[in-house]
């Protein structure tokens, strides 16, 4: 899908991964609306790049729907949608389970909400475009960070339901997939099994996101080396699960 003269919805738009995709996209002649749960950092992202801010909590799916019935009906049909606000919860049986439900919301039933009040209506004119950001956790694991991994392999999965389901009537589907990114969510974590392979700047993955979106590419790995870890895990699941003890030996406790 070619960027311009589309409208695209960025969530977590205000830092990070989510900035710089607004930014990206607007660079490629996108109209972008830039959300968030900080109104005042989507507007300035907003007003840096001449789209629209919105505030969105993406932990409820009536802000979601209020979120896309706006876009439509003030500004256009959406033609990509860019699930991206994510969060981190370090720890592993000792996590409470209210943290563990607020991940959850977070990072797998806001891209179903957003789904559920959006596919159907890209669909019904034809098609459209839904990206989640997820993790190299969501494909791999990450020791130290149970919520965080089961969380995003659960992104992952419903990304690939997403195209399973309606990518022959039109819906095209990116999940993206890094490593360590320079971000607010890896501030003063910076040494940890995420970044074993480098860090990324978050334009670098937006300009990986913008080729994959060109090509219609499902898996959007930034940090190629994580396809090969993939491969090694499929190839012998034991042997990968024994290199990961290893790693969790390295960077973590227990958990």
């Amino acid at each position: 899908m070619e960027l311009n003269g589309k409208t695209v919805v960025v969530t977590g738009a205000a830092r990070g991964i989510g900035k710089s995709l607004a930014v990206c996209f607007a660079e490629h002649g996108a109209t972008v609306v830039c959300s968030d749960i900080d109104a005042h950092g989507a507007n300035s992202v907003a007003q840096e790049i001449g789209g629209h801010g919105l505030a969105c909590d993406v932990s409820r799916e009536e802000n979601i729907k209020t979120l896309i019935n706006t876009v439509e009906g003030q500004i256009g049909p959406i033609d990509l949608f860019c699930a991206n606000a994510g969060i981190l919860t370090l720890g592993g049986l000792d996590v409470l389970d209210q943290d563990w439900d607020r991940i959850w919301q977070i990072n797998v039933m806001s891209h179903v909400w957003a789904a559920r009040h959006l596919v159907p209506r890209m669909i019904a004119r034809g098609g459209g475009y839904f990206m989640i950001t997820a993790s190299a956790a969501g494909v791999l694991n990450q020791p130290g960070a149970a919520p965080y991994a089961v969380s995003k392999h659960a992104a992952v999965g419903f990304a690939e339901w997403l195209s399973l389901t309606y990518g022959q009537k039109g819906l095209r589907v990116s999940v993206l997939c890094p490593q360590a990114v320079r971000s607010d969510m890896i501030h003063g974590n910076e040494v940890s099994v995420a970044a074993i392979d480098g860090i990324l700047e978050p334009e670098d993955v937006a300009k990986a996101c913008v080729s994959a979106i060109r090509s219609e590419q499902f898996l959007v790995l930034p940090h190629p080396q994580v396809l090969d870890y993939m491969r090694l895990k499929a190839d012998d699941y034991d042997r990968w699960l024994a290199g990961m003890q290893k790693l969790n030996q390295q960077f973590t406790k227990d958990t």
